[in-house]
């Protein structure tokens, strides 16, 4: 069978609650699975190892924040513990290869992996651009394991003869939806070519969504997959509160100064569609005494890095992020998701209120929504299956704001909100 010839998708059976226990998962893999507090299956992973661990590929609807990551994870890390290798790999010669479209989701997956392989001697390389290509390169000198990539740098490495993907078993596709969307299709393409062919590999595609075009190119790269989709309930995850404020453009600050200072939040993000527009917002809260971070595409990327484990430390307070760099933030305990500016794109909405009331934990996502784009409202509804109300800001939320700080961090060449005392934070005024 050619790779552009139609495959027939096997559905899954209702799904069933199954314990990691139940596996009969590798000793090495149980213990790493035991010492992070995990005992039962969530949905995604209860439908997919069954079927991964026996081989098969698959394809997957689940939204993020549903433990899909832990399910491809787990698959691969059994794969080469039960079929140890009689030679040693020649050098950049990953035996799995996990594409993602961002770099922050490539380095979280790659923590994510590690955590699983550390009683074992599987080794990691995450593979993005923007950071590090020489010490890259010489991790990718040396046998590797599985490598995690941004398909941009990952194609300029095997483009170099860097890394070889012709001897990779398990390919993993991950949130092909947002590839499809940031352009990065054609990239994946030329990527899957340097792969064995699909009958000599098993793989695994994850997305959001399933548009039609996804599912030409789920067909294409997958042998007799197994389908498997979440619930649409998943869509809106239940444990976050979703509250959507009438507001004018003009008020818009004032109800998110009230609101954190007001409930004296300690971890929200706010999310603005326009990169500029961030850069300013992040500086007026700056100036108003917040310990504020941001995430946007052109902050470089040990900036970005550096920034998002102080948001997991708990050193920054209010994080100011884009969509795009908003998808790899993977953060506990953040208890409020702001959407300072509704999104153009509704998967957008699902994607932002997905970052709080993860692990089973509350959270709220609040919309401010003004003149210039209540708009969007319906095709987010739409998705979401259910209506939002708007209601008008408690007065409290409208308060007018103390007069800022003069002195600005915000310069064309720099993003990073230094310069604030030992505590972090500068006297309010």
């Amino acid at each position: 069978m050619t790779d552009s010839e139609q495959n027939p998708i096997e559905e899954t059976p209702d799904e069933v609650s199954v314990d990691f226990d139940t596996l009969d998962l590798p000793v090495e893999l149980n213990d790493a699975i035991t010492s992070l507090g995990f005992t039962s299956c969530t949905p995604v992973q209860s439908e997919v190892l069954p079927f991964s661990l026996d081989g098969r590929d698959i394809i997957a609807q689940a939204q993020t924040g549903t433990g899909k990551t832990a399910a491809f994870l787990i698959s691969i890390i059994t794969y080469d513990l039960e079929n140890p290798e009689l030679n040693q790999r020649a050098a950049g010669t990953p035996f799995s290869l996990i594409i993602a479209p961002t770099r922050e989701l490539v380095l979280q997956i790659s923590a994510d992996a590690e955590s699983l392989v550390e009683n074992t001697d599987i080794t990691i390389v995450p593979v993005v651009g923007g950071i590090d290509y020489e010490k890259q390169k010489k991790a990718l000198a040396k046998p590797v394991g599985i490598v995690v990539a941004t398909p941009g740098r990952l194609l300029d490495f095997c483009r170099s003869n860097v890394i070889d993907l012709s001897s990779v078993e398990l390919l993993i596709i991950d949130e092909a939806d947002r590839m499809l969307s940031m352009g990065f299709i054609p990239d994946v393409k030329a990527i899957i070519q340097r792969t064995p062919r699909k009958d000599k590999r098993q793989t695994q595609l994850f997305s959001a969504t399933f548009s039609e075009d996804i599912k030409r190119l789920a067909a294409n790269w997958t042998l007799d997959p197994v389908r498997i989709e979440i619930e649409p309930e998943q869509i809106a995850v239940e444990s976050v509160e979703q509250v959507v404020y009438a507001t004018s453009e003009d008020d818009k600050y004032k109800v998110l100064y009230n609101l954190i200072t007001v409930h004296e939040l300690s971890r929200v993000l706010v999310f603005v569609n326009r990169r500029d527009e961030s850069r300013k917002l992040e500086d007026k809260l700056y100036r108003h005494g917040f310990k504020t971070g941001l995430l946007t595409g052109e902050v470089p990327q040990k900036k970005r890095i550096k920034t998002l484990d102080q948001f997991k430390a708990g050193e920054i307070e209010v994080m100011v992020a884009t969509d795009v760099a908003g998808r790899g933030i993977h953060v506990e305990d953040i208890s409020h998701v702001v959407n300072y500016n509704l999104p153009e794109d509704p998967e957008d909405y699902v994607h932002r209120i997905g970052r709080t009331g993860r692990a089973g934990a509350k959270g709220v996502s609040i919309s401010l929504a003004c003149e210039t784009d209540a708009f969007m409202l319906p095709a987010i509804e739409e998705l979401l299956g259910e209506p939002l109300s708007c209601e008008q800001p408690d007065p409290a939320l409208l308060e007018d704001t103390p007069a800022p700080h003069k002195k600005s961090h915000l310069k064309p060449s720099s993003y990073s909100s230094s310069g604030r005392n030992s505590s972090g934070r500068r006297p309010r005024r």
